[in-house]
């Protein structure tokens, strides 16, 4: 992929802007370049997209600061996510390129910078035509809707249903009233009347019963003939409605299909497949919204179609963090996996990349201590970087481990979990009823838990404890990453308390009153939690040598001596 004279060039930050071009020209002198390309889902930049980046940040602050509110963690505004790639041209010349996701100030254009795989926002173009179709269907929609005709039509309709509701009710109510006098003739006639005389005023009662019944049978045709004409007449209009709406969801499928066969993606060998091939879009599914409009595949679009050879990439964040996801100021963050992850595979088939991190076993060569076991379970001090169940394409467990190691215990076996990345005290039963018991515990929040955390940044919190209640889901389009979702997500509350500060790094204590996926992660790096990332966090905050989560304290009742069990295993850092 990379030519002979460009591994032999060193690098430094010397860069040469030209304003006609996208290539902004590096100047190879102290940093060599990689073998292979970062694998775009997981990486540590290359010290060369360091430098381009930083480049771009300068020129973010200079130049588009007045185009678009990328706002900060005190100051309202919508930050975005920006890329580069370092690549050579045609003539071997080491440059860079960069992207914004979606649209600047209105644009999907701007000097400097890629332009989209497809421009939605060209008036020539189909999109925005078809689209001004499609608003005028809306308008007419919206004036029929808001026509003095329309909605007198359905007034009266409502005014007719609620009269005749009200007619039908108390005819109803008369008629009890009339069963209840009935009866009680009944009763009094028992003792005042005659055999024969009683039996000709049970046949004339029933007989009024009988008129009574017809009456409501009678009153309700009557209603539903007068309710009919007013809904036919209703009808009228909403069936004009219903066509231009019927007629706008056609338009909206045409158009939605276009726009999705326009996006054409390329690979190093020519190769173009649309969005609709790329996720084998049948009629029933729809690529995820705003697919193909990251900065990533509008680097790698640049660059195969100009003849450049992708070298490294890498994408920040800058801005104010969003309301849901975790994205810090000036972090870098790799390709989300829903919407980027299949273009990807396709541009960069066959470039010679670095291994998928996630294909690789962490677990090999660490070991599994037990810190305590009795006959009926036991606890282990799981390792970072080490499952605790076996993933999709990694067997290697503490399930599986211990499944050798106890070859004739039953049930589940774990009673919990922690993060691959977690480390800390891991509760296994080795018995079906042992298991059941104690995950019982679980579930009633009777078990006490502590970890531990350094978190590393500016700890702004005027308090020393508290609560986080933020609910969580997952990221639909970047799994496993977790949202805050107030509308969606379940539950999950943390107690915490800071122990102390050194620096920018907070050790903190944290108890989780629920149990969701990445819940202290999130709650820690959140801008409505503690706004400060766990040290090494990959996900939401600056990867390091380790994630710094461990789980130290664990405190659960034996189910056979109703005991108080106790454990703490202190962590490496």
């Amino acid at each position: 992929m990379f030519s002979e004279k460009a591994h032999q060039n060193l690098s430094t930050a010397t860069i040469k802007k030209d304003t006609n071009t996208c290539f902004i020209p590096l100047q190879a002198i102290d940093v060599r370049l990689p073998e292979k390309f970062n694998f775009p889902f997981s990486y540590e930049p290359h010290p060369l997209a360091l430098i381009a980046a930083e480049d771009l940040q300068k020129r973010i602050q200079n130049e588009l600061a007045c185009l678009h509110p990328f706002g900060s963690e005190t100051e309202p505004g919508i930050g975005k996510m920006f890329g580069v790639l370092v690549v050579e041209d045609e003539n071997n010349n080491l440059g860079y390129l960069a992207a914004f996701s979606g649209k600047i100030g209105d644009s999907n254009f701007y000097p400097g910078f890629v332009p989209p795989v497809f421009d939605t926002l060209d008036p020539d173009g189909f999109y925005k035509q078809e689209e001004a179709e499609t608003n005028i269907i809306n308008r007419k929609i919206e004036q029929l809707e808001a026509a003095e005709s329309f909605k007198s039509a359905f007034d009266k309709l409502e005014t007719k249903r609620a009269e005749a509701a009200t007619a039908i009710q108390e005819l109803k109510e008369e008629i009890k009233r009339q069963k209840k006098l009935r009866k009680q003739l009944r009763v009094d006639a028992l003792a005042t009347h005659s055999p024969e005389s009683y039996r000709r005023l049970d046949e004339h009662l029933n007989t009024e019963s009988i008129k009574w019944h017809y009456s409501l049978k009678e009153t309700k045709r009557k209603w539903d003939d007068i309710v009919a004409a007013y809904e036919k007449e209703a009808q009228k209009y909403l069936n004009e409605v219903n066509d231009l709406k019927s007629l706008r969801k056609v338009k909206s499928a045409e158009l939605q299909r276009r726009l999705f066969e326009n996006y054409n993606f390329l690979n190093q060998y020519g190769d173009a497949k649309n969005l609709i091939e790329i996720f084998q879009i049948t009629d029933d599914l729809t690529p995820p919204s705003g697919a193909g409009e990251c900065a990533a595949p509008k680097l790698l679009q640049y660059a195969w179609t100009h003849g450049m050879r992708p070298v490294t990439m890498a994408e920040f964040w800058w801005g104010k963090s969003p309301s849901s996801e975790v994205r810090k100021h000036g972090y870098f963050y790799p390709a989300c996996t829903g919407k980027c992850k299949p273009i990807l595979v396709h541009m960069l088939k066959d470039v010679p990349m670095e291994d998928n991190p996630m294909l690789i076993n962490p677990a090999l060569g660490k070991e599994l201590p037990i810190i305590w076991e009795d006959d009926y379970m036991l606890v282990v001090n799981k390792p970072a970087e080490f499952l605790s169940v076996p993933g999709k394409t990694i067997t290697d467990s503490v399930l599986t481990r211990v499944k050798t190691l106890y070859p004739d215990a039953s049930g589940p076996l774990l009673v919990h979990r922690l993060d691959m990345s977690t480390s800390g005290l891991l509760l296994i039963a080795k018995y079906k009823e042992i298991h059941q018991h104690l995950q019982a515990q679980f579930i009633k929040r009777r078990v006490k838990k502590r970890y531990v955390a350094i978190l590393k940044g500016n700890f702004r919190c005027k308090e020393r404890s508290g609560i986080i209640d933020l609910p969580l889901r997952v990221d639909l389009d970047d799994r496993p990453r977790q949202v805050v979702c107030f509308d969606h997500g379940k539950p999950a509350q943390t107690y915490w308390e800071l122990k102390h500060s050194e620096g920018d790094e907070h050790r903190v204590y944290f108890y989780p009153l629920t149990g969701r996926t990445h819940q202290l992660r999130v709650h820690a790096a959140h801008p409505l939690g503690l706004n400060v990332p766990i040290k090494g966090d990959d996900l939401y905050g600056i990867r390091y040598d380790r994630l710094y989560l461990h789980a130290e304290l664990l405190e659960f009742t034996h189910p056979i001596t109703r005991k108080t069990i106790t454990l703490v295993a202190e962590p490496e850092f």
